[in-house]
């Protein structure tokens, strides 16, 4: 049956804020404490599924968290009102506070692990929620992620939906940023590529010395099995530590891929050639790597532009194109390479840039705002039809925008006991465009 890849954005929550909660994100610890305009962010969010909607991709959107969170504040011993433990939480915790209010789960690349039903035993679409132990402000968004999961993806004859892995730094799993499906057609079984920075069981091997390597190769294998693959279709890879420690958190801020092209740097993995192998084998022999050199784009450039925290993207017409930042265009070198790529014609036909500063400036470009699902005819019918961009969905969306979102938020404005009161009143509202339900703890209360 006739398959597609869908991707399923996240709407930037009202909340979105620049704390610089993410050590080893160089854009995040950079931007700490400037303005934030939520509502742009938003909207500049909203633009790039509106256009990837109009060019025929199937576009869908995933809500935002409840944020503050005000439920894992009580948790940690705050008490009293909601007003009341956030004015505690302010004075004696304001770290904490910021924590509980960030907007991250905007990054859906983050959300949650797939896999397609041509790889699956049971024959099914496969979601596990990450558990994203590393960071704590991540941490606390597996189980809502899964509700809202559930909610878009809710036939059990088409999907199936696990927990997050145990939330201990020993199965420390980032989700989609660190996966990839590569296949010939999306129909087919293909090779799924999971990448780590670590083992957790094995002291023995290669690991960063400055920043964390956030994904356990013991992760990878879990999900691998829950998600009932055939391990000769699988391949896991472990990042290269170097680059970990130049802020590539995530593989997706150094490689991308798509059908059977993998784009990437020359210092992405451990072992770039053993990597290149595997994946060419199983892929039956015809796979196209791009390898980036460094005497072309750095590593620094590669970070600081996203050129690789980029949509791969399989176009009706048949043409692939990269979706890039506006920060691409702005670096000499990255767009000299870029331009040199499509002259060359090596497998990327076409390139869509466009301005996504707020998303950028919290360290989180165009392949960190969505998460890739593939689904045949029968799935996408299955798929809450509410979640899915068009234009009516479009326009409901960004009046729900206009009354809702502030246009500036610092971290001194986490503490205004009005700003949950503001988000709720949003998501109760969100849920109901969306027709999600009762996914949020305020309205299970």
């Amino acid at each position: 049956m006739k398959a597609l890849e869908a991707n399923f954005d996240g709407l930037v929550g009202p909340t979105h804020n620049y704390s610089g909660l993410s050590y080893g994100n160089v854009a995040s610890a950079k931007n700490q404490a400037a303005p934030s305009n939520p509502k742009e962010a938003a909207k500049q969010g909203l633009s790039k599924m509106k256009a990837l909607a109009d060019m025929g991709m199937v576009q869908g959107v995933l809500a935002p968290q409840e944020r503050p969170d005000v439920q894992t504040l009580r948790r940690l011993g705050f008490t009293g009102s909601d007003q009341t433990v956030i004015e505690q939480a302010a004075k004696q915790a304001p770290k904490v506070l910021a924590a509980c209010c960030s907007a991250s789960s905007m990054w859906t690349a983050n959300a949650a692990t797939v896999s397609p039903s041509a790889d699956t035993a049971d024959g099914k679409v496969h979601f596990t929620p990450a558990n994203l132990t590393n960071k704590f402000h991540r941490s606390i968004e597996h189980d809502v992620t899964g509700r809202i999961l559930k909610a878009t993806f809710a036939s059990p004859e088409h999907f199936a939906h696990h927990p997050a892995l145990p939330t201990v730094e020993h199965f420390g799993d980032e989700g989609a940023a660190n996966h990839t499906r590569f296949c010939h057609q999306y129909d087919e079984q293909g090779v799924e590529f999971f990448v780590f920075g670590r083992y957790a069981f094995d002291s023995r091997h290669p690991a960063p010395k400055k920043f964390p390597a956030r994904h356990t190769f013991e992760a990878c294998e879990a999900v691998a099995r829950l998600h009932q693959l055939d391990p000769n279709k699988v391949v896991i890879a472990q990042q290269n530590p170097d680059v970990i420690d130049q802020g590539v958190f995530h593989n997706d801020v150094i490689a991308v891929g798509n059908r059977d092209i993998l784009f990437c740097h020359e210092q992405a993995f451990l072992d770039q050639q053993g990597v290149y192998s595997q994946l060419t084998e199983k892929m039956g022999g015809q796979f196209n790597v791009i390898e980036v050199p460094t005497n072309a784009v750095s590593v620094e450039d590669a970070v600081h532009s996203y050129l690789f925290n980029s949509q791969l993207v399989s176009l009706p017409s048949g043409e692939t194109m990269l979706v890039l930042p506006e920060e691409c265009r702005n670096n000499l070198n990255v767009w000299a390479y870029v331009e040199q790529l499509l002259a060359e014609k090596r497998g990327i036909d076409k390139v869509q840039v466009f301005d996504l500063k707020q998303s950028m400036a919290n360290g989180g470009g165009p392949a960190c705002l969505r998460l890739r699902v593939v689904l045949n005819e029968q799935e996408r019918q299955a798929v809450n039809p509410s979640t899915l961009m068009n234009d009516a969905l479009f326009g409901r969306l960004n009046q729900w925008v206009d009354r809702h979102y502030r246009d500036s938020l610092v971290e001194a404005d986490l503490a205004d006991p009005q700003l949950v009161m503001e988000s709720r009143t949003a998501l109760d509202e969100l849920t109901q465009i969306l027709s999600l339900g009762s996914v949020y703890p305020f309205q299970r209360a």
